[in-house]
């Protein structure tokens, strides 16, 4: 595989030193904990786009809470965005505090609402973090999310989940989100939804993608077979691309499993298919993508399709609707 070409890099500039400031404490009338985040922010820039970014539900303690994801997160920051994390409630840092609290296992709608919340407080997250005061362009925002944490991007994106408790549908969609980034997220449920863990996460087989009407980026790993919810192989993670309504892309990455490559932190055993240089392109990808999605006109995304398409050894292929 070969490293990102001049063309791909030059478009997003150069990597700048990254504040990371942690944890910014958010109280929330009935949460059962406070909401804490990170906040990773380039050392220079004013105007910043803010990316929300979510976690997955991986085996790790630490990975899925406010101190995962750093090689995604670092590269964001360092390229100009700042990179807000919060620990939901499904964290395993947590499970000890909020195992009989209302929502859980899967906690669907706090961890959207969690994001809602930084959104609404934004203002603060400024004056909390140092140097970062007056920086942020509230009006630029986008959300990232891992597998489970795709599954909350999704929802912020307006896909609508039929609840499990009550049968109707609900809608979280955030209109300050302005594209996303949806990476190893979930599919479609009905017959497929037929793995051992379905019966276990119900809520994984009830979003409705028809909604999802924002601009977003899909990334799957054409390697990426999750027996543990479908028979229905990798497709299954495009299935946000698939299902909703466009401005939609799909970048499908060759060779790529859950992990995409090892995106849930440094050097972390549990990634099947480590390989630093596809983390390497997927951040830029998706940073690219971002950066013309909240700056319209911005050349970096089409930059980054052309270095992607002559690349002799490409990391994956990109469609889009």
């Amino acid at each position: 595989m070969s490293t990102p070409t001049a063309t791909a890099i030059d478009a997003l500039g150069s990597p700048v030193p990254v504040l990371s400031f942690s944890p910014v404490v958010l109280s929330v009338p009935g949460r059962p904990v406070d909401l804490q985040v990170r906040v990773s922010a380039p050392a220079t820039g004013t105007g910043l786009p803010v990316i929300l970014l979510s976690h997955g539900h991986g085996p790790s303690y630490h990975l899925s809470s406010l101190n995962g994801y750093a090689p995604l997160a670092d590269f964001w920051a360092a390229h100009g965005f700042v990179v807000v994390q919060p620990t939901h409630l499904t964290s395993r840092t947590l499970s000890h505090l909020v195992a009989d609290a209302p929502g859980a296992p899967d906690f669907w709608r706090s961890r959207a609402e969690d994001m809602i919340h930084i959104l609404d407080r934004l203002d603060l997250l400024e004056r909390t973090v140092p140097q970062l005061a007056g920086r942020i362009d509230p009006a630029k925002v986008a959300v990232a999310g891992h597998s489970l944490g795709g599954f909350t991007a999704a929802l912020l994106l307006g896909a609508g989940l039929a609840d499990p408790d009550t049968g109707s549908v609900v809608h979280l969609v955030e209109p300050r989100i302005k594209a996303g980034v949806l990476l190893a997220a979930p599919g479609r449920g009905g017959d497929v939804l037929n793995g051992p863990m379905a019966e276990q996460w119900p809520i994984i087989g009830a979003v409705d993608f028809s909604t999802m009407t924002a601009p977003a980026l899909v990334v799957a790993g054409d390697k990426d077979d999750s027996r543990h919810f479908t028979d229905m192989g990798p497709a299954w993670h495009a299935d946000p691309y698939t299902l909703a309504p466009g401005p939609k892309t799909l970048l499908t990455l060759f060779g790529a499993e859950h992990g995409l490559g090892g995106i849930a932190g440094y050097d972390a055993a549990e990634t099947t298919d480590e390989n630093p240089g596809r983390v390497a392109a997927l951040a830029r990808l998706a940073a690219a993508y971002l950066d013309t999605q909240l700056h319209p006109g911005a050349p970096t995304w089409p930059h980054a399709c052309e270095a992607l398409a002559t690349d002799p050894d490409p990391v994956g292929r990109v469609e889009s609707k």
